[in-house]
């Protein structure tokens, strides 16, 4: 069977090296154009790219999907079936061309949290379960008919890069097994029921923004389903430069059962080199953070050089 494999993210490289260790021949991969970043205005490549290139696939970086060009490449190479993961909506053109149709791995137990950012969303919500689900493609996003679904556990102690990781190798096996069975000709679908999704939109820098009026459960959640990227931020006042608050990156929090007396939310209290703020109901700890221009650091050391006021 020969597979087009489109993706861009280190969540898609680990599906595309196993779908090669299981044999599957890969004629091209179909990934992001390289874009220009970085102080030094240097090329970056997706990371499906990179592994790719080093393996020794073909790879087509089409900056429009129905140019005309792009699309005369992907019928010229023949292939039975595509496979999406993490990348852009395909036109009907795409998707419709091979005989076995195309199939997506999405990070979430479709119908919930269909969208840009799954994963994220099912932490920052508070779920405890998420899960893989491969799924034929069809004209409106993340609705197509359901081949496979398989669950994990969110733990309490989990944050997204944790349970991205988890979803990232469960999802490669389920690809795998996926192709087997349209290969097989095993594959039984179910229709997503209508109605019954979760919005999972693009994270925006304003959605990482803490509001210390929400309950503490919803902060510690918030920072969670953010960390390590992009990572939940307050402004900060500092002794130093109380006119000018900084924005603070948090990556890690606890909620505590110290009582903090006429705590007005975003009030800091240190006791003893620890680092606690008011929210609407019980404070949280800071655990570790990361002020403008230095690297992450536990609380404990960033007190060793700030003196902080409160968050706004």
């Amino acid at each position: 069977m020969r597979i087009v494999f489109f993706g861009t993210p280190e969540f898609a490289v680990e599906s595309l090296k196993n779908l090669l260790e299981a044999g599957v021949e890969i004629p091209a991969v179909v990934t992001m154009p390289d874009k220009i970043a970085g102080r030094g205005h240097k090329l970056i490549q997706s990371d499906v790219k990179k592994f790719a290139v080093e393996k020794g696939i073909p790879v087509l970086q089409p900056e429009k999907l129905k140019d005309p060009h792009f699309i005369k490449q992907l019928q010229e190479i023949n292939a039975d079936l595509f496979i999406v993961i993490a990348f852009r909506m395909l036109p009907e053109v795409i998707w419709k061309m091979p005989p076995l149709g195309t199939f997506n791995l999405h990070a979430s137990l479709l119908p919930g949290y269909r969208g840009a950012a799954p994963i994220n969303w099912a932490v920052i919500n508070g779920e405890t379960e998420t899960g893989v689900t491969t799924f034929f493609l069809k004209h409106e996003i993340d609705t197509g008919d359901i081949i496979q679904q398989e669950k994990i556990d969110i733990l309490p102690s989990d944050n997204v890069g944790d349970v991205h990781d988890k979803l990232m190798h469960l999802g490669a096996e389920m690809v795998v097994d996926t192709v087997k069975k349209i290969e097989n000709n095993e594959i039984k679908t179910t229709p997503q029921p209508d109605g019954q999704y979760i919005p999972a939109p693009k994270i925006f820098k304003e959605t990482c923004k803490i509001d210390w009026k929400q309950p503490a459960m919803k902060i510690h959640n918030l920072v969670r389903g953010l960390s390590p990227y992009p990572a939940a931020w307050a402004p900060l006042t500092d002794e130093k430069n109380p006119e000018q608050p900084m924005d603070v990156k948090i990556f890690e929090t606890k909620i505590s059962d110290l009582s903090l007396q006429n705590g007005a939310p975003g009030q800091i209290i240190i006791i003893k080199n620890r680092m606690f703020v008011s929210t609407d109901d019980k404070p949280i700890e800071i655990l570790s953070l990361q002020p403008p221009g230095k690297k992450r650091m536990e609380a404990s050391a960033f007190l060793l050089g700030y003196h902080p006021l409160r968050f706004l």
